[in-house]
Formats: structure tokens, C-alpha cells, sequence
């Protein structure tokens, strides 16, 4: 297998500044994918976290919360600003893209990679005991305990993710059968709960209502309603169930009629997750009328994310990339209006801007927007970044790798 210290021109992570002439795209994102794995990720929980407080080794995610600390949903039930809020989310970009990479160089140890990205999923599926419920991240110290508020976010990005999973080479048929468990039991919860009696929302853990609506999954808003057909649609594709095609066909029509009506003000993450939503459903619907309707949303969505990505370039060549990020319970940490979150959030739009138009294979990828992505990809010293931004950066970089768009 691979080494997992990156070894450039002789230089390994204790030392990963590159001369200028070395910076290509391809090298950065070596960088990057051993930074990721080195320090965002917990070989424990096989969970990949959102921010780095330390450059030190040992120190980059002190800042995670304690078993005590969750069980108080200290400092919020979603755990937002602790570095596991966005679990599933990092997930099924680490899916996606791991999968991606290997359509391209088919290097045979990114099986092993994807297996322990898929083992951070089933954690989150299962840790807490709530059948079908998908805990944002569970916590290092006793691996059961969760923040009891997930969201349709989480569910998207990682549903996403195991649907791609499941239908590579990468996934052996044993882990197939189990991706397909997982997928069926978050399809079982969202047809118990996703009711009018609980005004649509799936609900937290404990079985209560999320008083956020960030869990409801149905009479949501346009870039939305593409989400609760998605989760149906990749249940019935992995398990064959036709009861999960029945569920899929009966939201499919409306859910696309919705998504036309997309608030422009709306983050670039959620247009990503629209784009991620209607990708899956447009690979496997039949109905040409159908499929004419998603392609000329995602055509939409991704002239908005081109613009989204100028917007980001600018961003960042205005900030301190290397920053980090401050320990949530003594500074501001990840909040929304904190100095760090731009720094976080540069990094990150400019990939989720990349990929939202990767992801429409029908949509053109103009040279312009090809050298945002590059500059991007090549601004960052990785080895002094801190924000989870990185991982959406690899996943745009492999998937233009695998449209041939890239060299």
C-alpha cells in the first residue's frame, strides 16, 4: 500500500512548503490527501473532522468535545463549532472523491481507504442504538455518544457518498449488503417519521422534533425537496426493494417541480447538495421528461456556482490561509460571524463551487473557471491549513481528473 507520508522532491509533512516551480495541481492535491488523512482524520472513530486548532502532532483535534461535554450538548445539540458537527458530510466527499480517484489511476490501495471511510459511516449509523438515525459524528472518547441533532444535510452528503460507494469496483459485495442495511434503515425512519403528524421532519435521535427545521425532509424549500426521493432512489438501486422505488416514484414529480424555485441567496454548500441530489436521481430515472427537467436545473445550479467561485477566489486571496482555528470553548472559534469562519469557508467554497459544476456532466467546465480550481488547489500551503475546505478541493480535482478535464 501506499505510504502515507507524502514524499515529494524529498520532502516529507514535517516540511511540505514547495518551491513555486513544484506546485502543480497534481502535487498539491498529494499534499493535501496526506494532510487530510495525517491530521483531520481519527483512525479511531474513521471520522474526518472540520478544523485543525494545533500544526503540532498530536494537538490538531484537542479541541473535540468529551464524553461529558456531549452528554451536556455542550455547546449546542448539533455539536456546531466543535469539529463534529459536519461528519457525514466530510464522509461523502471522502467517498465520492475516493472513488473518483480510483476510475482514474486505479490505484489499488484506495479499496483499504474507502473501506475505513465507509467503517466512519456505519459508526454514525449505528454507535447510538437509534435504528436508521445517522449521528453527525460520534465522540473519540467512548465512540457512542452523539449530539442528538442530525440533519438532511448530513443524510445527503452521505447517502450520496455510499450510493457511489456501493456501485464501484472499490466496494466488496459483503460491504455492499451492509451499505444497503444502512441505506434501508435511514429509508424505513424517514417513511415512520416524515409524516405531516411531525410536520415532515425525520427527527433528532431521542425521537423529538428538531426545533431548527434543519431535519425536515418534505414542504422544505426548492433546493431542498430533491433530498427525501435521493435517499428512496439509492436505497432501491443498492437493495433492489421495490417498496423503496414505490416511495421514490411518489415524490420524484413534485420534488423536481420544487427544485426549480432556488433562492439565489442561498450558501453554495446547499446548492451542492441540490446538485449532489439530482445527480443520483437523474442517473437512474427513466422518464425522459423527467430527466430533461433535472439536467435544466443542474445547468442552473451550475452557471450559479460559476459565479460562486470568482466570489471565493476573491475571498481568499484576501485572507491568511494558513490561520487556524480557535478552541471553541475559550475563543469564537467556527462562528458564523468569528474572523476564523472566513478563512474556513474560502477554502471550502472554492471546492464545493468546482464540484457543484463537476458534478453536471452535460455542463460545460470553461477554461476560466478551470483556473480558479487550479489556483484554488495551488494557493495553499498544506502544510499549514487547517480547515476541512481541502477535502471539497480533492473532490472537484478528481472528478475534472475523471471528465478529462484535467491533465
Amino acid at each position: 500500500m501506499r505510504a502515507t507520508v507524502f514524499i515529494c522532491a524529498g520532502i516529507t509533512l514535517a516540511g511540505l512548503a514547495v518551491r513555486a516551480a513544484e506546485r502543480t495541481p497534481a502535487a498539491c492535491m498529494d499534499q493535501a490527501w496526506d494532510v487530510t488523512w495525517q491530521r483531520f482524520y481519527l483512525p479511531r472513530t474513521h471520522l474526518f473532522y472540520d478544523y485543525l486548532t494545533s500544526y503540532a502532532p498530536g494537538k490538531e483535534l484537542a479541541h473535540l468535545p468529551t464524553a461529558a461535554e456531549v452528554a451536556r450538548q455542550d455547546p449546542n445539540e448539533c455539536g456546531y463549532g466543535t469539529g463534529m458537527e459536519d461528519g457525514m458530510i466530510s464522509a461523502g466527499v471522502m467517498l465520492d472523491l475516493i472513488v473518483d480517484r480510483y476510475e482514474v489511476t486505479k490505484e489499488a490501495f484506495l479499496r483499504e481507504r474507502a473501506h475505513e471511510v465507509f467503517q466512519g459511516v456505519r459508526l454514525c449509523a449505528t454507535a447510538h442504538g437509534v435504528t436508521g438515525f445517522l449521528a453527525r459524528a460520534v465522540c473519540a472518547d467512548d465512540l457512542k455518544s452523539i449530539y442528538p441533532n442530525s440533519s438532511r444535510d448530513q443524510y445527503t452528503h452521505a447517502v450520496q457518498g455510499l450510493w457511489h460507494y456501493a456501485r464501484s469496483p472499490l466496494c466488496a459485495p459483503e460491504t455492499r449488503r451492509e451499505v444497503g442495511e444502512i441505506l434501508s434503515a435511514i429509508a424505513d425512519r424517514m417513511t415512520r417519521n416524515v409524516v405531516p403528524a411531525n410536520d415532515y421532519d425525520s427527527l433528532r435521535a431521542d425521537g423529538t422534533r428538531d426545533t431548527r427545521g434543519i431535519s425536515r425532509m418534505w414542504n422544505v424549500m426548492g433546493h431542498e425537496a430533491a433530498r427525501l426521493p435521493m435517499i428512496y432512489a439509492a436505497a432501491w438501486d443498492v437493495t433492489g426493494k421495490p417498496e423503496y422505488r414505490e416511495r421514490y416514484r411518489h415524490y420524484i414529480a413534485p420534488a423536481v417541480k420544487q427544485s426549480y424555485d432556488v433562492d439565489g441567496r442561498q450558501p453554495t454548500y446547499a446548492l451542492l447538495q441540490l446538485q449532489g441530489s439530482l445527480e443520483l436521481l437523474e442517473a437512474l430515472e427513466q422518464d425522459p421528461e423527467l430527466k430533461r427537467q433535472m439536467r435544466e436545473v443542474m445547468a442552473a445550479t451550475s452557471a450559479r456556482c460559476a459565479e460562486r467561485a470568482k466570489n471565493a477566489d476573491r475571498a481568499a486571496a484576501a485572507l491568511d490561509l494558513t490561520a487556524l482555528c480557535g478552541d471553541w470553548r475559550t475563543t469564537e472559534g467556527l462562528a458564523w460571524k468569528g474572523a476564523y469562519r472566513k478563512v474556513w469557508y474560502a477554502i471550502r467554497e472554492s471546492g464545493e463551487a468546482a464540484l457543484t459544476q463537476l458534478m453536471d456532466p452535460a455542463a460545460p467546465y470553461p477554461d476560466a473557471q478551470k483556473e480558479l480550481l487550479c489556483r484554488a488547489i495551488t494557493r495553499i500551503d498544506y502544510s499549514r491549513v487547517s480547515s476541512g475546505g481541502i477535502f471539497y478541493l480533492q473532490g472537484a480535482y478528481w472528478k475534472a481528473r475523471r471528465r478529462g478535464l484535467l491533465p
